[in-house]
Parts: structure tokens; C-alpha cells; sequence
């Protein structure tokens, strides 16, 4: 890349940045915790995404995308989760599928779904948990049996953000339940929600991540057309979804770092405002200490997640590095957030700041996208093959 396409490159993404950041510091912050305490799809905010053209943030130009690289993508996601963590739950799964759509996808599937979803008029979930397969998700039981031009479906999925707003599901099933080893039984089907079969259950109660619905989704015997069967060929859909989740766990360092930023402005805000023997906490030395140690935390989870994300812009492999940053930012993110709660005193442990909501958000990133313990495990297996004697 030239310096100029550099240039143009950064000054492009500078732009895009501060238009998500301005709508984020005047639409977004001023309603969260009145929709979050509610409990309430923010159908508004949702709508002024769309207009921004965030629905198509990473989807490629040619299909109607904004095309933006990773790296923007991840910073814009940061920006979003400063003012509502939960926002950024109606981008994940919905820019996880199109990547493995336009990655893996023909091109009769990509010019089908791409460009409406780039609109918003398609909304991607992700159906892969089931109630007994949650990290070794080679153990789903949801079938795909194809009679004919169609796959019928059978099993149930649970934890699905997104279930009764999204039109389209990434749906993960078993196409060969004898397959051995048991990965190579399972492929992806693009099923679009509309059809007979498919049972939406009660929203289920959080202790965070409010206003966006996670459910149980059944189905029973619900139809899908072999032409969604992505990529064409059977037995590919773990490796596809495998490598949306890359995509997934960039997502959701990024929404720790934007968490994390916002309980630690919210702390520092406060220790500038809040006098105490005669002076403003943050020049006590335990408060001081406190705030450095934030800080220094924040910076170092957020240059995790962008070397994920610029790995991921190179087309590098990046399992490894997304795991890291995922694992790193949301522990800081959990620590930070209990942190600004100890800076803010009793008024941190109350709804009236924004502060407690930060503390409920952060453990889902710590669960979300694979464990933090499966991360590990991930990355230590990695790390001995890269060092394998």
C-alpha cells in the first residue's frame, strides 16, 4: 500500500470513527440505562444503525457493504460499547455470518443475502449452542436430513441473541451424525426464519446485556432448501463457522475495551468531582493508583484486540491473538468495571450511574464467543505447537 492509499485509508476510518462516536455521545448515552432497565429493544437506535450503513460495516463494496477493514470495525464496536454494550450484540452474529457467507458462500448465495443484509433488511443469528454442547460444540445433535431439495431439521439451539429480530439463521447442524470424528458430520445452513417449524421460546432473564433478547429456538421439522447449504457441500460447517468466530471473539475484545473505556472515564470523572478531606479523591494516592492501573490495562487490552484484528485484515490466521485479546480484555473488563465501582463508592453500587451497569455487562464477555477457560486451553495447545521441541 502507497502512503497515499495509507493516508486516505486512515483519514477514511478517522471519519467513520467520529460519526459512530458522535452518535454514540448524543443518541445513545443519554437512553441506555432507561432502555436497559427496561429491558427493551431499541428499536430507534437500531434504526439510526442502519441509516449509518453499520449493517454492512464489513460486508465488501460490490454487494453493498461500507467494506471497512477489521481493524474499523473493531474500533467502531469500542465506540458503540462505551455508550451500550448491548448494541453491538445486534452487529455480532449478523457480520459473522456475512463473513462466512462471502468467505465460503457461492456467489448465487452471496448476491442473494449480502446486499440485503448490507441494508438491515436481512438480520444474521448464529444458531450453535444447544443446551448440552455449549464449548464443544462438535457435539450438537440438531439434525439436517436432505429429502430431496430440502434439508428437514430437528433440535433445539439455546442462548441465541438475536432470535426473534434476525429474519436469517446461521444455523449449525449434523448432516452425517455418524461422522467420525464428529466434525466432519456437521455443515451450515443459511435458513431463513419465515418458514414452518420453528419455535421461538421465552426470552431468557440476564443479569446483563439488556434490551437485546437471547432465547431457546426450537425446530421441528423445519424445511430448508439444499440451495442454503453453504458453500454447496456438506460436512465444511464447523470449519466455517469456526472461522466466523474469529471474527466473533474480535467483536468482543473490542466490546470489553469499549466497557472497559467507560468505567474507567466514569471513575476518573468522578475522582476529579468528589472531595474528600479537602480535596478531590483523585489526589489520594490509593485512588491515584487505581486509576493508572485502569488505564494501563485498558491500552494494553485495546492493542491486543487491533493486532487480532489487523492479522485478520492481512487474511492471516489469527485464532490464537483473538483468543489472547478476548481473554485479556474481557478479564479487564470485569476488573475494571468492579474498580470504577470501588472509585465511585456507594453512588457505584446504585442505578442512578451508569457504573453498575458496566459491572453486569462484563462477565458476558468473559462467557461469550467460548470461555475464557476454553481460551486458554485454545491458546496453550497453539503455543506448544509453535514451540513444539
Amino acid at each position: 500500500m502507497t502512503h497515499r492509499a495509507s493516508d486516505e485509508r486512515d483519514e477514511l476510518r478517522a471519519q467513520i470513527v467520529d460519526t459512530v462516536r458522535r452518535f454514540v455521545e448524543r443518541e445513545v448515552m443519554p437512553v441506555a440505562s432507561t432502555y436497559e432497565h427496561a429491558n427493551e429493544y431499541p428499536d430507534p437506535l437500531v434504526e439510526r444503525m442502519k441509516e449509518l450503513g453499520l449493517f454492512g460495516a464489513t460486508i465488501p463494496v460490490e454487494y453493498g457493504g461500507l467494506g471497512l477493514d477489521y481493524t474499523t470495525y473493531s474500533m467502531i464496536v469500542e465506540e458503540l460499547c462505551r455508550g451500550w454494550m448491548s448494541l453491538s450484540g445486534v452487529l455480532n452474529t449478523h457480520l459473522m455470518f456475512a463473513f462466512v457467507l462471502n468467505t465460503h458462500g457461492t456467489e448465487e448465495q452471496k448476491r442473494r443475502y449480502l446486499p440485503a443484509m448490507a441494508r438491515g433488511e436481512h438480520r444474521a443469528a448464529l444458531c450453535l449452542t444447544e443446551p448440552h454442547a455449549g464449548s464443544d460444540a462438535q457435539q450438537i445433535r440438531t439434525t439436517g436430513v436432505r429429502r430431496g431439495d430440502h434439508y428437514v431439521v430437528n433440535g433445539s439451539k439455546m442462548f441465541i441473541t438475536n432470535a426473534r429480530t434476525a429474519t436469517i439463521y446461521s444455523l449449525v447442524v449434523k448432516t452425517d451424525p455418524n461422522a467420525d470424528p464428529p466434525h466432519k458430520g456437521i455443515s451450515l445452513l443459511a435458513a431463513e426464519k419465515d418458514g414452518a417449524g420453528v419455535t421461538i421460546g421465552r426470552d431468557i432473564d440476564k443479569i446483563g446485556y439488556k434490551g437485546i433478547e437471547t432465547c431457546e429456538v426450537s425446530f421441528e421439522d423445519f424445511h430448508v432448501p439444499v440451495a442454503n447449504l453453504m458453500g454447496g457441500v456438506e460436512g465444511r460447517g464447523f470449519q466455517q463457522v469456526m472461522s466466523g468466530l474469529e471474527v466473533g471473539r474480535i467483536n468482543i475484545a473490542s466490546r470489553a475495551v469499549g466497557v472497559a473505556q467507560a468505567a474507567f472515564e466514569d471513575a476518573i470523572r468522578y475522582a476529579q468531582q468528589r472531595t474528600t478531606f479537602g480535596k478531590p479523591i483523585c489526589e489520594h494516592q490509593a485512588i491515584q493508583l487505581k486509576l493508572a492501573d485502569m488505564a494501563t490495562k485498558v491500552e494494553a487490552a485495546r492493542l491486543l484486540t487491533r493486532h487480532a484484528a489487523a492479522m485478520k485484515d492481512r487474511g492471516e490466521r489469527c485464532d490464537v491473538e483473538a483468543g489472547m485479546a478476548k481473554l485479556f480484555a474481557s478479564e479487564t473488563c470485569q476488573e475494571v468495571s468492579l474498580e470504577a465501582m470501588r472509585v465511585l463508592g456507594g453512588y457505584g453500587y446504585t442505578k442512578e450511574f451508569r457504573v453498575e451497569r458496566y459491572y453486569r455487562d462484563a462477565p458476558l464477555m468473559i462467557i461469550g464467543e467460548g470461555t475464557n477457560e476454553i481460551q486458554r486451553l485454545v491458546i496453550a495447545r497453539h503455543l506448544v505447537q509453535r514451540y513444539k521441541i
